[in-house]
């Protein structure tokens, strides 16, 4: 069995009926809608502003049209990283028209922003701060008994998995700083991703997107290190990245290339898998911090050498299965099945590297502006303890507990400027030696 028809099985498994994805699936919009009720409401990324999602809009009106749905509103969906301000007015146009369902057609920026609207609107709410951290949307729905409007994802990417997940991350232009939400309630029930929609998307949004889905990968099966999914993670891992590395290059240089855009669907929505099975740490961390130089994907695929650098003791079967994936692919000369310990992680990440070189991605913060500003910020949002899941979630954690057990802030502090610190110079420079290795075993 190869790796598409491996993906295919995963995500059955996993999504039963509630997804519909492959080549020639958006039909299933109308389908799904009909589960709901009799009315929708569409938010369209780029509508009116980005040519491409016309006919792809005009064939979801018609899927709908078909099974008697009633549009009530058509509107816009978010800008790039979902800033608050999309959010609310998504949620105020949610509120007025009342809709059974919400069809949300884009890629994560839009469905995180529906996701968090949604929840605006239900609960009656015009804070988003309040639902930010993990299981708040899920504690507030429990105490006013209440549930959230059906939402069918329509994806048009191959990125975040957001049409998939838990997760709704959400920016704040004013500060440049991301924060999440972590809850099972927003989950979309319903899903859609057609792979065709993706045919001859930009490089930017192709290489970003792909580069998300490796560091989905990378950050859980990092992660999962002694955890009871581990052994899940290392499989659907291997085969999202096994995917990615191979068509995320053809699809950058043919982008009409059918084949290679399943092959990246597929290992993207696996991403989209692991992030549910297990969390994300500092390549995630680091981004929601850095929306002012670097998209997503570009800021996970910066960060990730260095951070398996960092975390190498602590990974050594997960550095085993990711080199052998890059040395197939000829990104690794070594036998990594010969090194261990740091020197495994080191030349893992030279290989992590040349990939990014290939598809001509950054692979330093210097190279695209990066000053001591963005590292302040970095640290700065690491001690927010709304963002503390994404040290817990890290193979080699920096969070101290005293001896009831409990978190020790100023220690935790001081480790966050002492190995994290010493981990953004490292990225910075693309120096591997500035990288402090905290003793493990």
């Amino acid at each position: 069995m190869d790796y598409k028809d491996r993906a295919k099985g995963i995500l059955n498994d996993w999504k039963k009926e509630g997804y519909a994805f492959g080549m020639g699936v958006l039909e299933k919009v109308g389908d799904f809608a009909k589960r709901s009720g009799k009315s929708t409401m569409l938010v369209v990324t780029g509508l009116g502003v980005e040519k491409w999602t016309e006919p792809l809009l005009d064939k979801i009106r018609s899927c709908l049209r078909d099974k008697n749905i009633d549009i009530l509103a058509l509107i816009r969906g978010a800008r790039a990283n979902a800033p608050r301000e999309d959010v609310y007015r998504i949620a105020n146009q949610i509120g007025k028209k009342k809709p059974d369902s919400i069809v949300a057609v884009g890629g994560g920026s839009t469905i995180d922003a529906v996701k968090a609207a949604s929840v605006l609107a239900c609960l009656d709410s015009d804070d988003i701060e309040t639902y930010f951290g993990t299981g708040m949307v899920t504690e507030r729905l429990n105490a006013e008994n209440v549930k959230l409007l059906p939402l069918i994802a329509v994806q048009t990417a191959s990125s975040s998995g957001a049409h998939l997940t838990k997760y709704a991350n959400i920016t704040d232009p004013s500060t440049g700083q991301k924060k999440l939400i972590i809850d099972e309630a927003i989950v979309p029930p319903r899903a859609v991703f057609d792979y065709s929609t993706t045919l001859g998307a930009p490089y930017s949004i192709t290489a970003d997107g792909g580069l998300d889905g490796i560091s989905h990968c990378l950050e859980v099966v990092y992660g999962a290190a002694g955890k009871p999914f581990f052994l899940k993670a290392m499989e659907i891992a291997e085969v999202g990245i096994s995917l990615i590395v191979e068509n995320l290059p053809r699809a950058v240089n043919d982008p009409g290339a059918e084949d290679a855009r399943v092959g990246l669907g597929l290992g993207t929505d696996l991403g989209g898998y692991t992030i549910m099975v297990g969390g994300t740490n500092y390549a995630h961390l680091f981004s929601f911090s850095l929306v002012n130089l670097l998209t997503h994907g570009k800021a996970c695929a910066l960060v990730n050498p260095y951070a398996t650098v960092f975390f190498s003791p602590a990974i050594q079967p997960q550095l085993k299965m990711v080199g052998k994936i890059l040395a197939q692919a000829g990104y690794i000369d070594e036998d990594v099945e010969k090194l261990s310990g740091r020197d495994l992680g080191i030349i893992v990440a030279q290989g992590m590297i040349k990939f990014s070189k290939k598809i001509k991605f950054p692979t330093t913060l210097d190279e695209v502006g990066g000053t001591q500003e963005d590292k302040k910020r970095i640290l700065k949002a690491a001690k927010n303890p709304q963002l503390w899941s994404k040290l817990e979630q890290a193979p080699v954690s920096l969070i101290t507990r005293n001896v009831k057990g409990e978190i020790d802030k100023s220690g935790t502090e001081a480790n966050i400027d002492e190995y994290m610190g010493a981990l953004i110079d490292a990225v910075r420079s693309g120096d591997f030696e500035k990288i402090k290795n905290i003793p493990y075993g």
